[in-house]
């Protein structure tokens, strides 16, 4: 076993490592990758040499098995690291070169290979109802004003379409388009938005293999359109990963009961394909050399079916070894192949060390071989080995990825093990048999209809189980979000392995394995069923550790994150909150709300719809009484689709041009009632009352220096900036009658373009910057932070703290927050 956790530490520390670098600018990890790969190959070469003449000075000590050990993983850990800067350092000036920064926002014309199917969106656009597409790519030319550039930069492709331009681009197709760039943070997977004007032309097709597997995926997608209900929507995730006919009702589902992993192609289709080569090959008499050859051969055509997600390449890679293992005649082992494939991706592409796909399947396959076996053990006090080992699996994965889970969604699915348990039998059968019929049926047209409806069978099935649980009372418990949620999941889960397995020593486990596994007319066998008394005790023990585990995290979470009554209450926000910052990376988009007759404001929409519709998820929003824009910018008007068509009244800046005024049409014909506010404008919002401050009636000014300011009075009284400079603010200062504010929203993410007399006159207890980590802006700036804290302001950033939400108490404000713990202030 311990030969096996060699290469654990390298795989640690290499993630560790890519994720913290690739999280700086590129300016500092260009400064940096060498000199640190160059020392960590230092490193490499000192550490042996130094064991060695450590040994040979004390001639009589003969090394120890452990220092032996504890030197060869040392060593291979350095190596592993400098390769990784080697990489970032050769990878990093064609991914995200110099010359390109300057284009940031900039409309330019881009050269880009798609490199992933197309995911749909249906909106209420900006002149009426629209799709649109985006997919990932890489550009490799970028030409502004006459420059071209050579490059490999990952990209994400934002397309509208219409009734003309349906057509998808297709995977591996070269494209010409021209768009508007938008930087996104350091550490992200691509390093620009681009948002496309018009439709693309095509430059070159994609090639021969790759037409081939987007011809069989379209084909396949096709033959369900006769199957109906929920089981035909599965059907092509679950042969060959495609989720495009997957609802958003579905898909919820699929997530809220833990099941939306069998429609990610990952480590199980991959094992599932290979185990078939193997047995087949084996029917037919094939030797073991030509049966791992042509397994090879099978998977990566695989892989180009279903496309190469970082899931599916890291099955893959894990595959490989372990059949190049096999060729070697040395047995495979789990645990040496899982870290070293994930070595070899890491190097590959050091930015999936922030990738939650890969973090989760790398969690999922490490879980099930690090944990399977204990909790089978465990669960064999009182359960057959058989089903202990059922049971077992699932629940493996689950507590290996639930720390990341609940940084994706600060919840934990209640009902995912059962769920797995009944679903995941069906799973392998609409796999193998949607994958047949999907290739077959390029063959033979007749196959693919018959295979289609002996694939909706068992995905019905799961679709059922995925609707019943998801509708299930308790589906989902609320728990704390971020560092705070992951660090009490990992912590409860090893006090729980502590408590449980401390009892009792390793050689009692074996022998009780031992007879349950070596003697079949054991008492549980010879009944055939579970005794009244062994049903009592695993129910009374699932009932005990699900309410100790779930009341300490939420207590925990009450106590440390913010909540006000403990139990499961503390685990969110309180009950009472009025304003939320939504974590929505450069940007705006803040929540003012009623408590008592529940109405919404928002205070602009954010870059990006789908952050947007994530945080108005989490708060549970999905009608916005009055919708604020203060101006155009797309860091503030980005996410606007998320919410046309819920919108009642709509408050919208001086329009700049016709795209700045079709957003005031998309949003009338969305049902809402929309104004363009001047100075001196109230309104009231359930018991809240709203005064525009800005800008004047008749203003000429336009963009940041006419932005809507708006105040809201209630039990916080809050002022809300925009993008307003220091002259603009001397205006709305020396216009208005400024006074004390409980908040204020900082303008402009924190710039150094502030008034210090305005931040002076409004004395806010509260200062809300929504900005982005790691910005290339350097927001918020020193000047902007001194200002606040000379002003007796206390800022809080979403770039730190996630999601921030205030509520109103006795003693002043609670400030609760995905990232931190509750600060009192007192006015």
């Amino acid at each position: 076993m311990i030969s096996d956790l060699r290469l654990v530490a390298p795989a640690a520390a290499c993630w560790l490592a890519a994720a913290i670098l690739v999280g700086f600018s590129p300016d500092v990890v260009g400064n940096w990758a060498l000199p640190l790969g160059a020392s960590a190959f230092l490193g490499a070469l000192i550490v042996p040499a130094a064991s060695t003449l450590v040994a040979h000075h004390k001639k009589r000590i003969r090394p120890g098995r452990f220092r032996s050990l504890a030197v060869g993983v040392t060593t291979l850990t350095l190596a592993s690291i400098g390769v990784l800067c080697i990489s970032i350092a050769t990878q990093l000036p064609v991914r995200s070169p110099d010359n390109v920064a300057a284009l940031d926002g900039h409309s330019v014309t881009l050269i880009v290979t798609v490199g992933s199917t197309s995911v749909e969106s249906d909106a209420e656009g900006f002149s009426g109802p629209e799709s649109s597409i985006r997919f990932s790519a890489t550009a490799t030319r970028v030409d502004a004003g006459g420059h071209e550039s050579e490059l490999r930069m990952p990209v994400l492709v934002f397309l509208r379409t219409s009734d003309d331009t349906s057509i998808h681009p297709d995977l591996g197709s070269q494209l010409r388009l021209t768009g508007t760039l938008k930087a996104t943070d350091p550490g992200e997977s691509v390093v620009y938005l681009v948002f496309a004007e018009g439709w693309p032309e095509t430059v070159t097709v994609a090639p021969a293999y790759l037409a081939w597997a987007n011809q069989l995926r379209s084909q396949f997608r096709n033959s369900v359109g006769g199957l109906s209900g929920d089981g035909a929507q599965l059907v092509p995730g679950l042969a060959i990963g495609d989720v495009s006919l997957v609802s958003e009702e579905l898909n919820s589902s699929m997530i809220t009961s833990g099941l939306s992993h069998l429609t990610a192609v990952s480590g199980a289709n991959c094992a599932v394909v290979v185990a078939a080569i193997m047995l087949l090959g084996g029917a037919i008499g094939l030797s073991k050399r030509w049966r791992i050859v042509l397994s090879l051969v099978v998977m990566a055509g695989f892989v180009v079916l279903v496309t190469p997600s970082s899931s599916v390449v890291r099955a893959a890679v894990m595959a490989t070894i372990v059949l190049i293992t096999l060729a070697s005649g040395r047995s495979p082992r789990g645990l040496p192949a899982l870290s070293l494939a994930s070595i070899v991706m890491l190097v590959a592409d050091p930015w999936l060390a922030r990738n939650y796909g890969l973090a989760l399947s790398v969690l999922a396959t490490g879980g099930l071989l690090l944990l399977t076996r204990p909790l089978q053990q465990l669960l064999c006090r009182w359960l057959p080995a058989g089903l202990s080992l059922v049971i077992a699996v699932p629940l493996a994965a689950q507590l290996a990825c639930q720390p990341v889970l609940v940084l994706l969604s600060p919840s934990i699915s209640l009902y995912s093990v059962p769920a797995n348990l009944l679903a995941e039998p069906a799973a392998p059968v609409a796999t193998v048999v949607g994958l047949i019929s999907c290739v077959v049926g390029a063959v033979v047209p007749g196959v693919a209809p018959v295979g289609a409806w002996l694939t909706w069978v068992p995905a019905s099935w799961i679709a059922g189980v995925s609707t019943f649980f998801a509708q299930a009372p308790g589906s989902s418990i609320p728990w704390p979000g971020g560092a705070l949620g992951v660090a009490l999941v990992v912590v409860l889960t090893a006090a729980a392995f502590v408590a449980i397995f401390a009892r009792e020593s390793a050689a009692a486990r074996a022998r009780r394995i031992r007879r349950h596994t070596s003697h079949p007319r054991t008492r549980l066998a010879r009944r055939g069923r579970l005794a009244p008394v062994t049903l009592l005790r695993i129910g009374s023990a699932a009932v005990v550790v699900l309410t100790v585990t779930i009341y300490a995290g939420a207590g925990i979470g009450g106590a440390l994150g913010g909540g006000t009554g403990g139990g499961l209450a503390g685990s969110s926000w309180p009950a009472g909150w009025h304003i939320a910052a939504c974590d929505i990376g450069q940007g705006d988009a803040v929540v003012v709300r009623d408590p008592d007759t529940g109405h919404i404001a928002l205070i602009d929409v954010g870059p990006d719809p789908a952050l947007l519709t994530v945080c108005l998820h989490r708060l549970s929003i999905t009608t916005i009484d009055l919708l604020v824009l203060t101006h155009y910018d797309l860091d503030h008007v980005g996410g606007l689709s998320a919410v046309l068509g819920h919108v009642v009244t709509a408050m919208l800046g001086p329009p700049e041009d016709g795209h700045d005024a079709a957003m005031a049409d998309s949003l009338t014909k969305g049902g809402a009632d929309v104004r363009h506010p001047t100075r001196g404008d109230t309104g009231v919002l359930g018991d809240l009352s709203y005064s525009i401050l800005w800008p004047e009636q008749g203003t000429t000014l336009r963009g940041n220096d006419a932005c809507v300011t708006v105040q809201f009075t209630g039990a916080i009284r809050s002022l809300f900036l925009g993008d307003l400079g220091e002259d603009s603010q001397r205006l709305v200062m020396a216009a208005n009658t400024l006074s004390h504010e409980d908040v204020v929203k900082v303008a402009h993410h924190g710039s150094a373009d502030q008034s210090e007399d305005f931040y002076q006159a409004i004395s806010a207890t509260v200062g809300l910057i929504s900005v982005g980590m790691n910005n290339r802006y350097g927001h918020p700036t020193d000047r902007l932070l001194g200002i606040l804290a000379r002003a007796q302001t206390i800022a809080y950033r979403t770039d730190l703290l996630g999601m921030i939400v205030l509520t109103p108490t006795a003693a002043g404000l609670s400030v609760w927050s995905d990232g931190a713990a509750r600060v009192e202030k007192k006015k």
